[in-house]
């Protein structure tokens, strides 16, 4: 058997392995260990002479020390501080009050609630969970249909995976070697642009079928001005000042990602504290839930660059271009048959693996095919907003059944959630067709004039 087709059956073998179950971090790394043994071994040569064990403890070291990386543990930070600061049942309660003549009022409060709150966490879990205990219960004792009150809460709460200050635009940037502060700055537009689609869509459905989305009582939304306005300064401009002065001072060069999520951590601490929910129980939570997330990306990163490093030493990567290379693809079919895989990948893998283990893969494929690396970047943020939501995966329909009422099924769940699926697919054609959209920011910020 030739080192390339060895690096194929590491590929495989891995891929088997993952599906039956085992973690996937250290799978890597024990994989990328047994075979780089192979791969580097000499006739001769002691047991821990190989070099396979002085590029593990090279990776481990690059991963603790990358200055981008150094971003992820800041922002899961913020992003737990905010979820523990009560201000989220404020504030979907003052949007609720101000979107009051728009149909379907509850669904527009929930999904610009969850892109807001999405841009301070970024984390999809606690945003769905949180939003399953408040805004579902109200939706569904409004009257609303339970599939698209289910619908709603999933989709909105997985826009932190675009939407800036996303990991996974941190953790792509750095295994693509790309600017973060571009990445960001790319994903703004996108990432509103598909939230825009989610509410036209559910104010021309309410439009088109009134029942699915009763009215409120003018009980319950006719409020004085003045009432308005002070639940809106109370709960939604401070949060949205914090957001603007982390990611204005990325965009506008002020600071780097590491320096505005350490801001933004002691943002968070400080609105915490303002909305006196600052106890010693609330931040030592954060902090484990954070060591915890931030562990589980850095094995991860451990692992894949090790396998990735071994799978490109045994040559394994240039069959992986030959058979591409060898179908004569155009740039549009080649970018469609990756978004496909990723699609798929989305189904049996979390979003982490799939950044870092199989999109490098992709990369030197996507720079022959003259593809810009930010596009893809950001087609597949988009693309995995989808795993979140599909069948028979489908996390965030799990994080909402664990916190809806009993008699709420999980076919509702995901039958609610799969025409929002369809508004990521048509975000995902529109960005392709007017790539302006994801590179018009980027280009007016940071190209010379």
């Amino acid at each position: 058997m030739t080192d390339p087709q060895v690096g194929i059956t590491m590929l495989g073998l891995f891929i088997v392995i993952v599906m039956l179950g085992f973690p996937i971090a250290f799978t890597l790394i024990a994989m990328g260990v047994g075979f780089g043994y192979y791969a580097y071994f000499t006739p001769g040569q002691e047991f821990f002479n190989n070099r396979i064990f002085g590029l593990l403890v090279q990776k481990a070291f690059e991963v603790t020390t990358s200055d981008v990386l150094t971003a992820v543990p800041l922002f899961l930070f913020m992003g737990y501080v905010v979820e523990r600061s009560n201000i989220l049942e404020r504030l979907f309660h003052s949007i609720q009050m101000a979107a009051k003549n728009i149909p379907g009022s509850l669904a527009v409060a929930t999904l610009i609630t969850c892109a807001l709150f999405a841009t301070a966490t970024g984390i999809v879990g606690a945003v769905v969970t949180l939003m399953g205990l408040l805004a579902f219960p109200a939706m569904l004792k409004a009257g609303y249909d339970t599939k698209l009150a289910a619908g709603v809460v999933c989709a909105g709460g997985c826009l932190g995976i675009l939407i800036p200050p996303s990991i996974l635009l941190i953790v792509y940037a750095a295994v693509a070697g790309i600017s973060a502060v571009k990445l960001y700055a790319a994903a703004f537009l996108p990432g509103f642009l598909l939230a825009g689609l989610y509410v036209v869509y559910v104010v021309v459905l309410v439009m088109i079928n009134p029942k699915l989305a009763p009215k409120l009582p003018k009980s319950e939304v006719d409020v004085p001005f003045r009432v308005l306005l002070w639940a809106l300064l109370t709960s939604f401009f401070p949060l949205a000042v914090l957001i603007l002065a982390v990611l204005g001072a990325i965009l506008f060069g002020l600071a780097t990602p590491s320096e505005a999520a350490g801001v933004g951590a002691l943002g968070s601490l400080v609105l915490a504290a303002c909305y006196r929910s600052l106890t010693f129980d609330r931040v030592r939570e954060a902090v484990f839930l954070t060591a915890r997330t931030t562990a589980m990306v850095c094995w991860l990163f451990i692992g894949s660059w090790t396998f990735s490093s071994v799978f490109s030493y045994l040559g394994g990567h240039f069959v992986v271009e030959n058979f591409i290379h060898s179908l004569n693809m155009s740039p549009t079919q080649f970018l469609i048959l990756t978004q496909v895989i990723v699609f798929l990948l989305g189904w049996p893998l979390e979003w982490s693996e799939i950044v870092i283990i199989f999109v490098p893969i992709f990369l030197p494929l996507v720079k022959s095919f003259g593809i810009d690396p930010i596009i893809f970047g950001i087609l597949v943020a988009l693309n995995i907003q989808t795993s979140f939501n599909t069948p028979p995966m489908a996390m965030a329909a799990y994080y909402l059944k664990g916190v809806a009422p009993p008699h709420v099924r999980l076919t509702q769940i995901f039958a609610g959630a799969l025409p929002f699926v369809g508004m990521v697919f048509l975000s995902m054609v529109l960005c392709y067709i007017f790539p302006q959209i994801i590179l018009w920011l980027p280009d007016y910020l940071y190209t010379p004039r």
